[in-house]
């Protein structure tokens, strides 16, 4: 036997073993149904064609046999007028349509067979139809029972593919108990023995972890101090930009500042700019005429973002950078005069931390050339 032939008859065999898997008797004998119904609404169909033809010449043979009977009256009334001429006229019309109404008779008479004949078959057809539906109730029903007995059956004896998944189930929560028994008798023993409290494994011991743990602690608290601090000071600034009274907490924290800081020397507008504008640059979107009012608040977030790049604070730089960005857009007013150069450059909204590393370090490089 070739190789094809071979190969030919297991993909037949796998093929009969699937359909004979997935193939639903109760479907297939509504679809034989449905196929019976089908072809009864065929033949009558049919017998509705051949009734309308037969109607049909029946009316063209009734509108002939009118004509004729015409010609005929015609002829006669002719001859008694003594118009030989007419009568004869009429008589040979009169003949030529009597051919016409011999062929339709036989005709007629084949469409009432044929009509007769399909109404017997539909008659057949249906009372078939009848009976099978009842078998197929009844076929349907019997189906269902023993499917239902069987996988009872099935069920009670264990051999249904959901109790094969309930034993395995059990058999795996069962090993699962028994692993963590097992490693909390370990975990008891290695604690009894005072191993789990060594410096080398990272017990109570371990001093420099907590030194550790606790400068993280630090650096967290400094970094959301710095995030305080710009939130306090981005409202404040606002109100101060609309005319309303700074807050009294805002006051306090500014008068220490100016009895210890020397007032710093005024710094001239950018170009394109004035001393009540601060132009800043979002990348990769415009360039914002803010107040200068809010000069404070961006300080502070700047100081902020510092913190979050200097502790790898992803989520915090994200945060602190969405809220520059929007402090930017809803107090400024965006332009596109190329005389405007930009005094404070803001990140791209979807800028990542090591993407703003690594801005921070090209700026630096070129400081130090620049320097140099």
């Amino acid at each position: 036997m070739g190789l094809l032939k071979r190969v030919s008859q297991v993909f037949q065999q796998k093929s009969n073993a699937l359909l004979n898997k997935v193939e639903d008797p109760t479907q297939a004998l509504d679809l034989s149904y449905q196929k019976m119904l089908e072809n009864l609404q065929q033949v009558r169909k049919s017998i509705a064609d051949v009734l309308t033809s037969q109607k049909r010449l029946e009316a063209q043979r009734a509108q002939l046999q009118a004509q004729y009977d015409k010609l005929q009256g015609q002829a006669r009334q002719a001859v008694q007028q003594g118009q030989e001429q007419v009568a004869r006229l009429a008589l040979e019309r009169a003949s030529t349509i009597k051919p016409q109404i011999d062929q339709l008779t036989p005709q007629i008479e084949q469409l009432a067979k044929q009509e007769a004949a399909l109404e017997e078959t539909g008659r057949q057809l249906n009372a078939k139809i009848e009976a099978f539906r009842a078998q197929r109730d009844t076929m349907k029903a019997q189906y269902t029972a023993a499917k239902a007995s069987t996988a009872a059956l099935e069920g009670l004896t264990g051999l249904s593919d959901q109790m094969t998944d309930v034993t395995m189930m059990m058999d795996r929560a069962k090993d699962k108990i028994s692993e963590m028994q097992a490693r909390s008798a370990a975990v008891g023993e290695l604690a009894d023995s005072g191993v789990l409290d060594s410096p080398a494994l990272g017990g109570g011991g371990d001093d420099i972890e907590a030194a550790l743990a606790a400068g993280n602690q630090g650096n967290d608290v400094d970094l959301q101090l710095a995030q305080i601090k710009a939130e306090l000071a981005a409202p404040a600034d606002q109100t101060n930009a609309i005319g309303a009274p700074p807050a009294p907490a805002a006051i306090a924290a500014s008068e220490p500042a100016q009895a210890t800081t020397p007032p710093a020397p005024a710094t001239p507008p950018a170009p394109g700019t004035s001393a009540a504008t601060v132009a800043v640059r979002i990348l990769s979107d415009h360039v914002y005429l803010v107040p200068a009012s809010l000069r404070p608040a961006l300080d502070g977030l700047d100081d902020a973002l510092d913190q979050a790049l200097d502790h790898d604070d992803a989520d915090g730089f994200t945060r602190l950078l969405a809220q520059v960005i929007e402090l930017v857009r809803t107090n400024g007013t965006p332009t596109d005069d190329p005389a405007v150069t930009a005094e404070v450059v803001v990140p791209a909204p979807d800028t990542t931390l090591d993407e703003a590393k690594a801005l921070v370090s090209d700026d630096a490089n070129q400081d130090a050339s620049t320097n140099d």
